[in-house]
């Protein structure tokens, strides 16, 4: 890249005649002013102290932006992933970009892929790039594995595996103490007690994918090696792992089964929260109540359907226009909290989607109220009072009379 910016140089000087000493060192000058503006506007590293997240000079972050899917089952991001992330920055206000990847086509192992992974890799530090000249950071997420086997099963599994090594050691190696960049352990993990989520052992995974697939049984690594394997690299970036359940359940995290960072900037743990788990928000809010209590998190994935449009379940269903507003009350805690988040997903099609067209509307279930939260526009959402259960005619008062209800509280 520095030769062919040489080269490009040496041609602007032939050609506009200003090849002289005066003319050299204008073109030097005014490179030199780029690359300082360049590095002038890259976020500042950051670091775990207790249970926040602080940058450099020690100032809180608040870490909140969108999922750009697309690399974890394209090579190429489905030819507008660098359009994604660049809207997300500019348009919708996102200060840091959750990239789903893929361990097989990161080293070229799929059947598209003809350059072992030549181009995947060039393409995901392109995005890093992108995100680190915008002041915006970017969290690589190993999103897709393979069981151990190359080229086989890729999709999303219950752990990863010895390939998942291979990939860290690389590409931790690539952004190592790359201001900008997370590392994303391993996503979802789900269906290991806590000691495998640990440290790893021999699990029988069904493959999470569409097709479905028989059960396979393989060695699973554990979290802990997978931090030890970026550390081994020499890359102090801070890092993110999320609990069992689908990065829901913190409970074996807060009995202390915590990954061990002797060596880097600390480690985030990530909660993703869908209006499919069955709890109230309030009880989701009293679990994260008591997690950033005791650690850092990033709500790292985060989708539901919210306002007059609203839907039941994480990917639709029947109409809802009555009760609490799961979305609205999740994305007035997550402000509340000074929470970090990031939506899930800025796509068309992986739901819950953001955006309802490649024009990038946003959807009015979801995306509307994202991108206000983000521009900090979203209106307050005060959930409605507990229904109080029906009463006999025994329990009835004798006084039925009521004092009249004052007006709703203004939205803020």
């Amino acid at each position: 890249m520095k030769r062919l910016v040489s080269v490009l140089v040496g041609v602007l000087l032939i050609v506009t005649g200003a090849a002289g000493n005066g003319g050299l060192a204008r073109v030097a000058a005014g490179a030199a002013a780029k690359a300082e503006a360049d590095r002038s506007n890259q976020p500042l590293p950051l670091k775990v102290v207790g249970n926040r997240i602080l940058n450099s000079r020690n100032e809180s972050v608040i870490l909140r932006g969108v999922n750009c899917p697309g690399l974890e089952w394209s090579s190429d991001g489905q030819g507008h992933i660098l359009q994604n992330v660049n809207t997300a920055i500019r348009d919708w206000h996102a200060n840091i970009i959750r990239l789903p990847l893929a361990q097989d086509r990161w080293f070229g192992k799929t059947r598209d892929q003809q350059d072992r992974g030549l181009a995947y890799r060039a393409l995901v530090k392109e995005i890093v790039e992108t995100c680190a000249a915008q002041s915006c950071y970017i969290i690589l997420d190993l999103h897709w594995s393979d069981c151990g086997e190359w080229g086989a099963t890729i999709g999303q599994h219950s752990m990863p595996d010895r390939n998942s090594v291979t990939f860290w050691t690389d590409c931790a190696s690539d952004f190592k103490n790359q201001p900008a960049v997370i590392f994303d352990l391993y996503n979802e993990p789900h269906n290991v007690p806590w000691n495998v989520w640990l440290n790893g052992g021999t699990i029988t995974d069904r493959p999470n994918t569409r097709s479905g697939g028989p059960p396979k049984t393989f060695e699973a690594v554990g979290m802990q090696k997978l931090l030890d394997t970026v550390r081994a690299t020499g890359a102090k970036n801070v890092v993110i792992a999320g609990g069992l359940n689908w990065a829901y359940d913190f409970s074996g995290i807060l009995e202390g089964i915590q990954l061990f960072d002797r060596e880097g900037n600390g480690v985030i743990y990530a909660n993703h929260a869908y209006d499919n788990k069955g709890e109230s928000v309030d009880a989701w809010i009293a679990e994260m109540e008591k997690a950033t209590a005791a650690f850092p998190v990033i709500v790292s994935e985060v989708g539901g359907s919210g306002g007059p449009h609203r839907r039941l379940g994480r990917g639709g269903g029947s109409a809802r226009t009555t009760g609490d507003d799961w979305l609205l009350h999740v994305m007035q805690a997550l402000q509340d909290h000074n929470w970090s988040w990031t939506a899930w997903s800025f796509h068309t099609s992986a739901r819950p989607t953001l955006i309802s067209d490649w024009t990038y509307k946003p959807t009015p279930d979801f995306g509307v109220f994202v991108k206000q939260a983000l521009a900090g526009t979203l209106p307050r959402y005060t959930p409605p009072a507990p229904t109080e259960p029906r009463r006999t005619a025994s329990e009835n008062p004798t006084n039925t009379t009521q004092a009249p209800q004052g007006p709703a509280p203004a939205a803020r």
